[in-house]
């Protein structure tokens, strides 16, 4: 019985540490995944901020200026006034499309041709 309880004890020894050894390499495989993934990301904030600097020096009001003058017979390109604003008032917003026979309302499309 003694023999039968060393063996088991040496199987189960066995098994566990082949079992950490697993789990050991599949942590090791996370943290360089991970690192490569914090590498990536780092490479991709300095790109954004490269980035960023160039749109910074192209929207120079210089800069912009210069190209308004430039191009004005062709964009005609002039400063916003405030007499150039209107009222919400003044908008002409589309008209909601007339309901379809299909709708499940119950309702008809126009009220006015309704039979009593």
């Amino acid at each position: 019985m003694r023999s039968l309880t060393y063996l088991a004890v040496t199987l189960l020894v066995m098994g566990l540490a082949f079992w950490a050894y697993r789990e050991n390499y599949r942590t090791q495989a996370a943290i360089s995944s991970m690192s490569q993934v914090q590498r990536e990301i780092a490479r991709l904030r300095e790109d954004l901020g490269v980035l960023r600097a160039e749109w910074a020096y192209l929207n120079r009001p210089e800069r912009l200026a210069e190209l308004v003058d430039l191009n004005f017979e062709r964009l005609q390109l002039v400063p916003v006034d405030s007499d150039q604003f209107m009222g919400l008032e003044h908008i002409d917003y589309p008209r909601p499309p007339a309901a379809t026979p299909t709708d499940n309302t119950g309702d008809d499309a126009n009220p006015e041709e309704q039979k009593p």
